[in-house]
């Protein structure tokens, strides 16, 4: 397979599934099995950092009016928010939450990220929990938030509370730890479990996805540059061809996801997470079936 396709291939699995509840994790690595691709070496290593970023730069151009607005109310609060319970403020509380703990277990979570029977069962089991939780919430979704009795009761981002954020940035760490799990399932799930509407539960997880997305692959990108071996790369080192690479899956990577993000914000609208959760089934099952035949 060309380096170019290999390029387009994995620009186009990352911007279709870093938002997705899907675990592009999962994915990359099953490309890299399907088609022998080199994840491991040092500049494929780099590579899957530089579409990550692209990803998580289609967030801030999406959301960049929602950004501006949340921005002129900080760090003062609007209505009932305070300066502790603004919504930055409650991201930045999810990330610290998930931060530190990811930051100790890193050497397990490198361990584990080529178990393929982990990333199978973190496929299924999450899918599973996704479907259970959604159906769950599906009745009071249908009813909207003037409905009595509701389990919902967060219907806006800007409504959230303390303890949902730090409920949120604890479940983040499951993916973190098991790859499959994704990072958007585990906080959307996680969400929908403390109250809140999938609109709002997925809305938070965008605009957790960017300091988290941020500091984890500027770390990456940092030790890659300066671990020793195989795995090492420096910036020197990138050909023209390397740089061409780079462009064309950072610009794709970006391109997918800022048209992944608008569908699923349309989608979550008027229609439920259930068929994520049987893709993630049907996915793990055959995962787990690969690495056990």
């Amino acid at each position: 397979m060309s380096d170019y396709f290999s390029s387009v291939l994995l620009g186009i699995l990352e911007g279709l599934t870093e938002f997705l509840p899907v675990s592009s994790t999962a994915h990359l690595r099953i490309a890299e099995w399907m088609f022998d691709l080199r994840l491991s070496d040092g500049y494929w290593k780099m590579y899957a950092i530089v579409i990550q970023l692209g990803a998580v730069l289609s967030l801030l151009l999406y959301f960049r009016t929602r950004i501006v607005g949340l921005l002129s109310t900080f760090p003062r609060g609007q209505g009932d928010r305070t300066a502790v319970s603004h919504p930055l403020i409650l991201v930045l509380v999810a990330f610290i939450v998930t931060a530190v703990p990811a930051f100790l277990l890193s050497k397990t979570i490198g361990e584990h990220l080529e178990n393929l029977d982990i990333m199978g069962g973190s496929l299924l089991l999450g899918g599973v929990l996704m479907w259970i939780v959604d159906a769950r919430n599906t009745r009071w979704e249908a009813a909207g938030p003037r409905a009595h009795g509701t389990r919902i009761r967060t219907w806006r981002m800007e409504a959230m509370s303390i303890g949902q954020a730090i409920w949120i940035g604890a479940c983040q760490i499951l993916s973190a730890v098991f790859p499959g799990t994704s990072r958007s399932m585990s906080t959307i799930a996680a969400g929908q479990l403390a109250g809140m509407s999938r609109a709002a539960a997925l809305e938070f997880s965008f605009f957790l996805s960017v300091p988290t997305m941020v500091v984890a692959t500027g770390y990456d990108l940092v030790t890659s540059l300066l671990r020793n071996g195989d795995e090492s790369i420096s910036v020197s080192q990138i050909d023209l061809h390397g740089w061409m690479l780079l462009a064309i899956g950072f610009g794709i990577s970006f391109l997918v996801a800022y048209a992944t993000v608008a569908w699923m914000m349309n989608w979550v609208r008027k229609r439920t997470f259930a068929p994520f959760a049987v893709y993630r089934i049907v996915l793990g099952a055959l995962v787990l079936f690969a690495a056990n035949r």
